[in-house]
């Protein structure tokens, strides 16, 4: 029998069956992916097969081929990998310019990853309602910033309603991971389209200016004609799993584009005489921010050979 992975609780998966009937699951055996290392081997959106049992309850046999996969370095976990979510036709970030900040080496790290894994990524610039003048110019930044290099922004208040509209109109027809920091309204979002779900949200930690955890597993809901929102527990970091030194700058679309342009094809943009990608941060084609987040991957990836080795 075969079914969508619509919910994950750690030890259990709810699969919807092509049926329409949803039935608790447990991975079959020593179930292990190949050539991925996962605390998860099972992802919400993953389409698999399963065993019944005579109770009701079932086993998970096999996962089909997955067209695509958002993936993180597991908490304290360097070796292993955190699934988020498989078979997306895109991601939506949620972003807080404050209450809490979201850095642009975070933003910069998930769309590097997503990049890596093929799937499209639009930045919701949430909390528009609770900025001062100083953070709305800065938002503004943001935006121009990342439209200019290929992601679609939008600017909204889940809590007032302003542009939610628009939100719902891009999520038809659409597979969507919704990802971002604990606090950054992504369960108030997901009121505000689905008023009927009744989602629980969290406070901001006043002191730390950081949002608590109110979703504690993965799950997907149904939304207007045939998509799909999939919902995940806010993540404070972002460890990026699985690529290499050499391959991070073709994951930043503008340095990519401009690394043709080099003098040494194995050239990392850092010190090498007639670095394009260089000039081009000098002469502001590229954007200091993105110049830098590309560093601190590089960076990330030197202290974990390092660790590796020793």
């Amino acid at each position: 029998m075969k079914g969508l992975v619509i919910k994950n609780t750690g030890s259990w998966y709810l699969v919807k069956t092509n049926e329409g009937n949803c039935v608790e699951c447990k991975i079959k055996g020593n179930f292990r992916l190949k050539g991925i290392r996962s605390t998860n081997p099972v992802a919400v959106g993953d389409r698999v097969q399963i065993i019944l049992n005579p109770e009701g309850t079932a086993f998970i046999s096999e996962i089909e081929d997955r067209k695509n996969y958002i993936i993180r370095r597991a908490s304290n976990l360097s070796k292993q990998s955190h699934i988020l979510a498989a078979n997306l036709d895109q991601c939506m970030l949620i972003v807080t310019v404050n209450y809490p900040e979201t850095s642009t080496i975070f933003i910069d790290r998930f769309l590097a990853s997503a990049e890596a894994y093929r799937v499209p990524v639009k930045i919701i610039f949430n909390k528009t309602d609770t900025y001062n003048e100083d953070e709305l110019h800065y938002l503004d930044g943001l935006i121009n910033l990342y439209t200019t290099i290929g992601y679609p922004c939008f600017k909204v208040s889940a809590k007032t309603g302003e542009g939610v509209e628009c939100i719902r109109e891009e999520l038809k027809e659409q597979i969507t991971l919704f990802s971002g920091h604990s606090g950054v309204g992504k369960s108030t979002l997901i009121n505000s389209i689905l008023p009927e779900m009744d989602i629980k949200t969290g406070e901001i930690s006043t002191y730390h200016n950081k949002g608590m955890h109110t979703t504690t597993f993965s799950e997907m809901f149904p939304v207007s004609e045939n998509g799909y929102i999939i919902d995940t527990p806010g993540i404070k970091g972002f460890g990026t799993f699985d690529m290499e030194e050499e391959e991070i700058g073709h994951y930043f679309p503008e340095i990519f584009k401009f690394s043709t342009d080099c003098r040494y094809g194995n050239c990392t943009h850092r010190h090498e005489p007639g670095c394009a990608v260089r000039k081009a941060v000098e002469e502001h084609y590229i954007s200091e921010s993105r110049y830098t987040s590309y560093l601190n991957m590089l960076e990330d990836k030197e202290e974990g050979k390092y660790r590796a080795a020793h």
